[in-house]
């Protein structure tokens, strides 16, 4: 089941070169059952890691460009009359599939953006008083641009709070731009990958990690960490209690694709900062040099004992 995963991650690693950490914490995230959210500037292979990611595990997607004229329907989907029945008919939205490729999601308005809350949490949407259920697994993989870029909106920490994983790509080295610059093109190559795995193998992954064992002593140290953002004062506010479960779940999926039936504090280390960081905001300090959340917990890492 876990070898498919890294049979997965090789693949992967041929479309996005010299990124096999961003690689391991995105299977991780949906390994996790969570949403990805992939921040970074335009042309380093966001949306190219989204559409690998959902053609190596066969799951089916769509594509959504984010726009500020979006509206809430182009997403989620609208009722239309129908005379020959004499009724409303609802014709679903792109949400419905099993990945959503949000491109470009800070694009959109705040309006837009919250039709997503209530299908990220629940896998559900509601139309016109009407629950639909959402196809399994559910996904959104979103990615966005850096909030200085001209037409962006920012995401509500309502929004961001349902991102189990936020990561970058950033600037590949020498030798991995080289290896772009001298091989396939890479939407050419999208179309002749394989799928690794199946919809079913996954979700049958997502059930297994439920069994990681967590120890109380780990259990000790993520509360540590948690609670270390509540009480030092550089966050305007600390992790959520659903934080703390995202953390502990994204612990246990990296256990398991490091072949582990439990989890150690290495584990929750790994994922920490991609949990965590874009849930909280860094208060502004008096010298008016106000350092990044991945670099506050960077350091929180090394300060919280074992």
């Amino acid at each position: 089941m876990f070898s498919k995963l890294h049979a997965a991650a090789e693949q992967l690693n041929q479309i996005i070169v010299g990124k096999p950490i961003q690689i391991r914490q995105a299977l991780v995230c949906l390994l996790a059952g969570g949403h990805l959210l992939i921040e970074d500037i335009p042309g380093v292979g966001k949306t190219t890691l989204a559409h690998a990611l959902a053609i190596t595990l066969g799951l089916q997607m769509n594509r959504l460009q984010f726009t500020s004229d979006l509206m809430p329907a182009d997403v989620i989907g609208i009722s239309i009359f129908e005379r020959e029945k004499n009724s409303f008919m609802f014709h679903p939205g792109p949400i419905f599939t099993q990945v959503l490729l949000a491109d470009e999601i800070n694009r959109a308005t705040p309006k837009t953006q919250s039709a997503l809350l209530e299908a990220m949490e629940e896998r559900q949407v509601t139309a016109e008083g009407t629950t639909h259920a959402l196809p399994q697994p559910f996904f959104v993989l979103a990615t966005q641009n850096p909030l200085h870029q001209v037409g962006t909106f920012p995401l509500p920490e309502s929004q961001l709070d349902r991102f189990l994983m936020c990561i970058s790509l950033g600037y590949p080295d020498a030798a991995a731009e080289r290896a772009l610059l001298m091989g396939d093109d890479r939407r050419s190559m999208l179309q002749k990958l394989p799928k690794i795995m199946q919809a079913h193998e996954l979700m049958a992954a997502q059930q297994a990690i439920k069994h990681i064992h967590c120890s109380a002593s780990l259990l000790d140290y993520l509360q540590k960490l948690i609670l270390e953002t509540r009480r030092n004062g550089l966050f305007t506010a600390g992790l959520s209690p659903r934080a703390g479960l995202a953390l502990l779940q994204a612990a246990r999926a990296w256990a398991a694709l490091e072949g582990r039936d439990h989890v150690i504090p290495e584990d929750v280390q790994a994922v920490f900062i991609a949990v965590a960081a874009h849930r909280l905001h860094p208060l502004a300090s008096t010298s008016g040099n106000t350092m990044s959340s991945q670099a506050l917990l960077s350091k929180l890492l090394k300060q919280v004992a074992l």
